[in-house]
C-alpha cells in the first residue's frame, strides 16, 4: 500500500531489481534462500552482488573478496553466470516495454520509465500500472524490484534506493528540498570521488550547502558545473527518459590469483569476458563499434589497445577475435595481473553485425552463437561450453571478478 498526495499525478519511474544476480541464484536454488550469498570470486577479485543477508554483515558491491569473506565468513560464493542474468534481464525489459516505449536502461538490472500519457492505454494511472508490474515480475519471474516514482529521473532514482527491497517510494517536487537537504553531495548524479573532493574543498559537504548558495557563488566556486548541481540539489532535473542507451561503454575484466604471461592461457579468459560483455549488450539491445583490450602488468601499469570495427557488434565471437588479435601483440613475456575487454561507441543493435560477403563464415558463427545463447538462457551458462574455454576455471586461470 502506497499513499502520497501526488500519487496520481507522477509518471517518471526508476525500476531497480533487488540484489539482481543473487536473487536469480536464490530463485534457482531454494537451498540458498536463508543463506548469505555473494556473487563474485577469487581472493583478488571483487563482489559483483551480495544478497541482503550478506549486506547485514557489511558486504558491499565492488568490495574486495577477501574483505567480504572476512566480514561474512559463512557466505556462499557463486561465480557470476552473465548469460543467465542477461536472459532474465530481457524478460523484465519486455515487461517494461509492455507499459511504455519510453524505457531507458542504465544497467542490466535497472531502468527509467516515462509513463506520461499512458492512462488511456492501461486504463489506470502510472502508480497503479507500476504496482501491477512489480507484482508481475515477482510472480512470473521470481525476483523482486524496488520502484521510485517522481516528477523527474533524479528524484525517481533517489526514491527507488530508499526502501529496498520490494520498495515503492513516491517523491514530489514540493518535498524534494527537505528530503535532499541532509544528504551528502555525492548523492547527486555525476558526483564521483573527484567531484566530491572538489565540492568539499569548496565548502559544499551536504546538499543543503548547494541549496542555499546563490547562482553567482556556485558559478564562481564550481564553474559551469555549479548551476547544474544547484538545480539538482533542489530536485530539478529536465533530462528526458531516452530509450537510446547513453552509456559510453560496456566492459568486463578479471584479476588473477597469480600473474599470467602466456597468450594460450589468457585467450580462454578473454573469451569468457567477451561472452559476458556480449550478454550485457544483448540484454540491453545495444552494440558498439570500438573494441578495447585492457591489461595490467604485475607492477600495476595499465595497457589499453583499441580497434574500430567497420560496423557495430554485440557478438562475443567478434569481440573476442578482435581482442585476441590485440592481445597477441602484447604477449611478449610480460606477466599480467588483470585482463579486460570492452565495447564503446554504443548504438541500438538493430543494424549490428550485418552479413559480410567477404567473410561468409561470419553469418554461420553468428547463427551458432545465438543458438548457444538460447540454450544457455534456458539451461544455464554451463549447459554449453566452447572447446576454447572448457575447463579453464578448473585450471585456475581466471579467479577474479568482472566489472561493468
Amino acid at each position: 500500500m502506497v499513499a502520497h498526495r501526488s500519487l496520481q499525478d507522477l509518471s517518471i519511474a526508476h525500476v531497480d531489481c533487488d540484489a539482481f544476480y543473487a536473487a536469480i541464484e536464490k530463485r534457482d536454488d531454494p537451498s540458498l534462500r536463508e543463506k548469505p550469498l555473494i556473487i563474485g570470486g577469487g581472493r583478488r577479485g571483487v563482489v559483483s552482488t551480495a544478497c541482503y543477508l550478506a549486506r547485514i554483515s557489511g558486504v558491499r558491491s565492488a568490495m574486495p573478496m577477501f574483505k567480504a569473506l572476512e566480514a561474512c565468513p559463512d557466505a556462499v560464493v557463486i561465480r557470476p553466470d552473465m548469460t543467465k542474468y542477461a536472459a532474465v534481464a530481457r524478460e523484465i525489459r519486455a515487461l517494461m516495454t509492455d507499459l511504455t516505449p519510453l524505457v531507458q536502461p542504465i544497467s542490466i538490472d535497472e531502468a527509467f520509465l516515462d509513463l506520461t500519457g499512458t492512462e488511456r492505454l492501461h486504463r489506470a494511472r502510472p502508480a497503479e500500472v507500476l504496482a501491477r508490474f512489480a507484482s508481475r515480475v515477482e510472480s512470473e519471474i521470481g525476483i523482486t524490484v524496488s520502484i521510485g516514482l517522481a516528477p523527474n529521473k533524479f528524484l525517481a532514482k533517489y526514491a527507488s534506493d530508499l526502501d529496498k527491497p520490494r520498495g515503492f517510494v513516491v517523491i514530489d517536487q514540493a518535498e524534494a528540498v527537505d528530503r535532499l537537504a541532509d544528504d551528502p553531495v555525492n548523492r547527486l548524479p555525476g558526483v564521483g570521488p573527484a567531484m566530491d573532493r572538489t565540492l568539499r574543498e569548496a565548502g559544499f559537504r551536504l546538499i543543503r550547502d548547494l541549496q542555499t548558495a546563490s547562482q553567482e557563488t556556485l558559478l564562481r566556486r564550481l564553474g559551469a558545473q555549479g548551476p547544474r548541481l544547484g538545480r539538482l540539489a533542489r530536485g530539478i532535473d529536465d533530462r528526458p527518459v531516452d530509450p537510446v542507451d547513453n552509456r559510453k561503454s560496456v566492459s568486463s575484466e578479471t584479476t588473477f590469483e597469480s600473474d599470467i604471461s602466456a597468450f594460450e592461457t589468457l585467450a580462454p579468459i578473454l573469451r569468457r569476458l567477451s561472452e559476458k560483455v556480449s550478454a550485457r549488450l544483448k540484454a540491453q539491445e545495444i552494440a558498439g563499434r570500438t573494441v578495447t583490450l585492457k591489461l595490467k602488468t604485475r607492477d600495476f601499469r595499465t595497457v589499453t589497445r583499441s580497434r574500430q570495427l567497420s560496423d557495430a557488434t554485440r557478438l562475443a565471437d567478434r569481440i573476442y577475435r578482435t581482442g585476441a588479435d590485440l592481445l597477441s601483440k602484447e604477449t611478449d613475456g610480460r606477466a599480467f595481473r588483470l585482463i579486460g575487454i570492452g565495447v564503446s561507441e554504443l548504438e541500438p543493435a538493430v543494424n549490428a553485425d550485418p552479413d559480410d560477403l567477404l567473410e561468409p563464415e561470419r553469418a554461420k558463427r553468428a547463427a551458432a552463437e545465438l543458438a548457444v545463447d538460447r540454450l544457455r538462457g534456458r539451461y544455464g551458462e554451463a549447459s554449453v561450453e566452447l572447446g576454447l574455454t572448457f575447463g579453464s576455471d578448473r585450471r585456475g586461470r581466471a579467479k577474479g571478478e568482472d566489472h561493468t
